[in-house]
């Protein structure tokens, strides 16, 4: 019998999942849910062997949501009852230091994660919500929580410590946690099977980039550095976040535009990067905007190259050397003029693209650079449903976590 996971991201105002097939890796089913607790209709989308199907109705809240895509699941297939499900998997963004691994959703567990959401207020509060209606929904499934900063947790010291002062930093708990954990991890665990190289000792630097971008340096698997910080907002520039910028500029906005904190929020995290700087946040559009000579879309494109190119500049020389590069995520799978562009400013440092396996789009793993380049250069598409769904099936298997909570708590 087939053994399956659901995988479910909860969003503040939409749902996303995916039924996940344990043995073959495949997505069987995966929709969305939109628009929850808006004044407009909602909007639904289950798409199951190659077929959509849509609806618009009011959602007042995540429990009508999710009742619904289970409603989905048994009209349109797979049915869950038959499907062998094992577990329910969430994706929490936010765990601290209290989570280095994934967790079973006791009570305690959730209420830890509503915690943390101070940590990540436009994620956490969402995502217990989703595990709190599913526990009731599916209550003989156990239901896992997945942390985007699990895999981060093992940074050094000296990359997760901000120079702040140290009294603050420990009552706050300030710190570099990082986000996207789990397709950084997933992707560093598949790059030595791509490129032949044996894990132990291997240096690569992940770049996930596409709305939310961010990069990691990996020595034997294990990170050394990542991009983001306390929270997905520094690093790389991203469709609606600044990505790095000096902190002074909250005080001189306060100071000058008399910005309040829910306002510089949204403009650091919505209405910067590239939405900011050209009125979109696709780089498809930016191409567009650039082939049709918009000055501001030439800009926002260079910059967003520009900060990459700093961070594996910075990475290559804290790791002493490199000897991978893998792109990812929607813009590092599917657009080769940025993997281009990065690595022609690599090129002085023996960086050699192939320019023809650089234009070809697959959806296989693959590497695209010269047999002579002094770096290899990968495209893999990520999977984080399926890293989710392999630990979630783990620990249900096992009957508990890391933590001492069992399934039959």
């Amino acid at each position: 019998m087939a053994k399956t996971v659901l995988v479910i991201n909860s969003g503040s105002s939409s749902i996303k999942y995916q039924l996940v097939d344990l043995e073959s890796g495949e997505g069987l089913a995966s929709g969305l849910v939109e628009k929850i607790g808006e004044p407009t209709d909602g909007h639904y989308k289950h798409e199951v062997n190659g077929e959509k199907h849509e609806c618009e109705e009011p959602i007042a809240n995540h429990t009508i949501g999710l009742k619904k895509v289970l409603g989905f699941f048994k009209e349109f297939g797979p049915n869950l009852d038959e499907a062998g499900i094992v577990a329910v998997g969430h994706r929490v963004v936010q765990g601290g230091s209290i989570f280095p691994k994934p967790a079973l959703c006791t009570e305690e567990v959730v209420e830890n994660i509503k915690s943390l959401a101070v940590l990540a207020p436009l994620h956490n509060g969402p995502e217990a919500k989703g595990i709190e209606v599913m526990k009731q929904l599916m209550p003989d499934v156990p239901q896992i929580a997945v942390f985007d900063s699990s895999f981060f947790t093992q940074l050094p010291a000296v990359s997760s410590t901000y120079a702040l002062n140290k009294e603050v930093a420990k009552k706050y708990a300030i710190k570099r946690y990082g986000a996207h954990g789990t397709s950084h991890e997933f992707i560093g665990g598949v790059v030595p099977s791509v490129v032949g190289k044996p894990a132990e000792g291997l240096k690569q630097i992940v770049l996930h980039v596409g709305n939310g971008a961010s990069a990691s340096a990996q020595i034997s698997g294990v990170p050394v550095e990542t991009s983001m910080g306390l929270t997905p907002l520094e690093g790389l520039v991203m469709g609606g976040r600044t990505g790095d910028i000096d902190p002074a500029v909250v005080f001189h906005l306060i100071r000058n535009a008399h910005m309040n904190v829910d306002e510089l929020d949204t403009l650091f995290n919505k209405k910067s990067g590239l939405t900011g700087m050209t009125g979109y946040g696709d780089m498809r559009e930016i191409h567009r905007l650039v082939a049709e000579g918009d000055e501001d879309a030439k800009l926002a494109l260079d910059v967003y190259v520009h900060r990459i190119v700093g961070y594996i500049g910075n990475y290559v020389a804290q790791m002493g050397g490199c000897d991978v590069i893998t792109f990812t995520a929607g813009v590092g799978e599917n657009d080769n003029i940025v993997r281009k562009m990065v690595c022609d400013k690599l090129a002085p440092f023996g960086v050699k693209l192939d320019e023809e396996k650089n234009e070809t789009r697959s959806k296989e793993p693959r590497v695209i650079s010269a047999p002579d380049s002094s770096i290899t250069i990968c495209v893999i598409p990520t999977n984080e449903e399926l890293a989710i769904a392999r630990k979630s099936a783990a620990i249900a298997e096992a009957g508990k976590d890391s933590y001492g909570n069992t399934v039959n708590d």
